[in-house]
């Protein structure tokens, strides 16, 4: 499933906010667990898929069949 442009576009600017949060906050003092989100959403950005979106979609989808 590949994401609409707009949406691509969001995640790219929400990597970058938090890749700029990271900045401003000192790569040694930010915690290893914000760069998770931060080059998630920029993977997610650039290829067009997003693993977390994906995973939701199938979590809810089986609840709704049962």
């Amino acid at each position: 499933m590949k994401a609409p442009l707009s949406m691509r576009i969001w995640f790219i600017f929400m990597g970058t906010v938090l890749w700029v949060g990271i900045y401003l906050t000192g790569f040694s003092t930010a915690s290893w667990l914000l760069y998770v989100p931060a080059v998630g959403f920029v993977i997610a950005g650039v290829t067009g898929i997003c693993p977390s979106q994906i995973a939701a979609f199938k979590i809810f989808r089986s609840q709704k069949n049962v």
